[in-house]
Order: C-alpha cells, then structure tokens, then sequence
C-alpha cells in the first residue's frame, strides 16, 4: 500500500532530477547540454535548481513561500531569472504531494489549486516582482507590484489567456496531465530512453499551442509559426529511425530556432513539470517509505 504524504527529501530529489533530466534532452531553441542559448548555460539551470529545491520541498510550508523562497535562493545563487517559470509550475506539485491525502497527484493538484489563497498571492506577487518577467505583471489588474487583493488562482486565472503557465493554475495544469505525461507514457512504450522520452514531451508541448514566451517577446504570430514548425518536426521526430537521428533533427531546428533568438521558454518549463509530476506520481503510486 502507498505511503504518504511524500517526504521533503524526496520531493528535492525528484525537483532536482526533473531538472537536470530536462538539461539531457536537445530541446529546440531552449538551453540544454548540448548547447547553451540566450545567455544562458546548462550549469545556470543546474545551479538554480539546487539552489531552489531547498525552498521547493520545504516541510509545512506553503505554495506562496515556497515560490518566494525558491525564486530567493535562485537570484542569490545565479544572478538572474533562470527558472521562474519552472517553480510557479512545480510549487503546487510539490505542495500537492507534501500534503497528499490519496495516492492520485492530480486530483492532489486540484485540492491545492482551490485552497490557493491571499498569502499565497502576495508571495508569488513579490517572487515575480523580483524576477521581473514579462507576462502576469503586466495585467490590468492584479499587478504584482501592488499589494495582492485576490488569491493567487484568481490572478492566474486573469493571466491564463496571454500566460500558458497561468493557464495551467486555471485549468487544474492539464497540459502536464494530458499533455505531458501521456505523451511521456507513449514514448516510453515505444521504446524511448530517457532523453529521448523527454524531447518527445517538448516536442508534444511546443506543436500542441503558441508558446507564450515567444508570444511575449516576438509576439502571438511570430509564436504561431513556432508552434506550426514545431509540428512538423514532431512528426519527422516520431519517424525517425534511431536516437542520434532524432537528435540531428533536434539539433538542427534548434540552430534555426536560436539564429532567430526564439526561445520557447514556457514550453521547457512545462516539461521539467511533467518529469517532477512523473516522479511524485510514481512516488505516491508505488509502496515506499518516507524519512
């Protein structure tokens, strides 16, 4: 019979190791091991996840503290705004699995999404201020530079349409569920290694809707002609005949990609969710002890 909720331990482990899994694969137009992009390296998105996982797992903490630590620890560490997008993802996972009260991660998720309150808001609120991304800050309303007067899902629901990270909060993070993890299932099945599995997931991500980082910066067009490119290399990647032929195909969109300086950053952010999601549903899933 399952254990839970997941221990602090655990939970660190399973962030930092979603993160460096995610480093693995050549992902198009993003950083990763085999190379860097926009100023940015491998070792930064390394160093940043341990340097968050701390504050990502922290024991009785809260989705807000656990987003401002986490964002805290990754500018004192790093300098810059590396994985913003990643911790607003994974900190309610996190907390979904602390407090688990049923082996189902999703259903999990959902509980924690509607208990999202003021506090949690105004944590959040401070973490972006701090990173200064474009995206939620720059609404209408519920800017994050004032002070918080709605609970944190209510903002995220404000930013869902232009922020598809704000989008997953309103939707119960569906894209990780349906998405992600499916797909992750699906390249498993057909034989796929951990690298691999992991660009089929970004693969899946970046054909399956605009990426709204690129949105932000080149705006929604220049999102929608990633979005159709990246359909077409999903399906020359699922035809390919062999792992390096998937990552000579990677490769060279990524080259394409990074000459055009677009990052699908929100896309990357999604599938370090979907490895954590995997790994705290295994977790819960699967007899264990915690300590």
């Amino acid at each position: 019979m399952a254990t839970f909720p997941v221990a602090p331990q655990e939970i660190a482990t399973g962030f930092v190791a979603a993160c460096e899994a995610e480093l693995q694969a050549p992902k198009p137009g993003n950083v990763h091991v085999f190379a860097d992009g926009h100023g940015m390296t491998a070792a930064d998105f390394l160093a940043s996840a341990k340097a968050a996982a701390p504050f990502i797992a922290a024991a009785r903490s809260t989705v807000g503290a656990r987003i401002e630590g986490a964002v805290e620890a990754t500018w004192a560490r790093v300098g810059q705004n590396t994985n913003l997008g990643i911790i607003l993802l994974c900190a309610p996972l996190a907390q979904a699995a602390a407090a688990a009260q049923s082996a189902d991660l999703r259903r999990e998720t959902r509980r924690v999404l509607q208990a999202l309150d003021l506090e949690d808001a105004a944590a959040a609120f401070r973490a972006i201020a701090q990173a200064q991304p474009a995206g939620l800050g720059a609404a209408p309303e519920h800017d994050v530079h004032a002070p918080a007067e709605t609970t944190l899902l209510e903002a995220m629901r404000a930013a869902a349409g232009r922020d598809r990270i704000a989008w997953q909060y309103a939707n119960d993070f569906a894209d990780i569920f349906d998405v992600g993890l499916e797909t992750l299932a699906d390249a498993r099945r057909g034989g796929a290694d951990a690298p691999l599995a992991t660009l089929s997931v970004y693969a899946a991500l970046l054909a399956a809707f605009p990426d709204s980082h690129i949105a932000r910066k080149h705006g929604l067009a220049a999102a929608e002609t990633v979005r159709g490119e990246a359909a077409l290399f999903e399906k020359t990647l699922k035809s390919a005949d062999a792992r390096e032929a998937a990552f000579e195909l990677a490769l060279e969109f990524d080259r394409a990609l990074k000459q055009r300086r677009l990052n699908p950053g929100t896309s990357a952010d999604l599938t370090v969710a979907v490895l954590f999601a995997d790994y705290l549903a295994a977790i819960l899933a699967s007899p264990h002890k915690n300590g």
